[in-house]
Formats: structure tokens, sequence, C-alpha cells
């Protein structure tokens, strides 16, 4: 089975018919078919705080992400590494959920993500390889 980790932007796009992305959001969901979704409390927290003005949409949201998605939990674990993340990609800034994000695909061995943001383009996984955006399409930054 294909592991996907999600960050926050295709989540909240999902759930905000007013997300520049809601579209694609929905178009992603029915393409990812059997796919994994795994994703951080780290970015979790950042969909609720986003999402938390539309009680409706947070409680759907939420709903939805006990049933279908992967909360890969080791924030203590990964802390140092994702210290060191945002350190290294300061420049962009690297912000605590993306480090989170590339934390778990380095300790995972994954390298498949959905994110509308552009910096996934910059950061790297072991050995330099890229990340695949599978998310990265018309209507993404």
């Amino acid at each position: 089975m294909r592991n996907i980790v999600v960050d926050a932007g295709p989540m909240i796009a999902m759930f905000d018919r007013d997300d520049a992305h809601h579209k694609q959001a929905g178009e992603f969901l029915r393409q990812v078919g059997e796919c994994r979704l795994t994703t951080t409390s780290v970015v979790i927290g950042e969909v609720a705080a986003m999402l938390a003005d539309v009680p409706p949409s947070l409680f759907r949201f939420l709903d939805w992400l006990s049933a279908v998605v992967e909360i890969d939990d080791a924030l203590r674990e990964d802390l140092p590494r994702m210290i060191e993340i945002m350190k290294k990609y300061d420049d962009l800034p690297a912000d605590l959920a993306d480090a989170s994000l590339v934390a778990l695909c380095e300790r995972r061995g994954f390298s498949t993500i959905a994110s509308i943001d552009s910096d996934f383009e910059v950061y790297r996984l072991p050995r330099g390889r890229k990340f695949e955006n599978v998310f990265v399409g018309p209507g993404s930054d």
C-alpha cells in the first residue's frame, strides 16, 4: 500500500469551502483510493487552529481524521531532528509542521507528500532525494 504524508494545506482545503484549493482537495481524495494517509500531531494542531472559527468544519475534519488518517505521534523522538531541519531551512522559513513531516518521512522512509507548499520542492530527504508531491497541479502555489 502506498503511503502519502499529508500536510495541513490539503486538509484545510478539504473542509473549508472558501479555500482556493477546495476543489483540488476533493479531487485528491477521490484519486488516493487505497493509499494510506499519514500526518503528525503538529500538523493536526495547525489544521484545527485554522478550522476553529467554523465548528462544523472542525468537527467534520476530526471525524474524517479519526477514520481515515494514521497519526504518527513521535514528537518527542523527532523533536531534535525537527530543530535541525528548521535551522537548515531557516531561509524558507521551515515551520514546525513542515519539519515534523520531513522528520517523519526520514524516519519511516516515505517520500510521497501532499502539500500546497512549494517548500517541499526545496526540502531534501537522505542522500539528496526529492519529495514527490502528489497534490501539485493546477491551482497550487
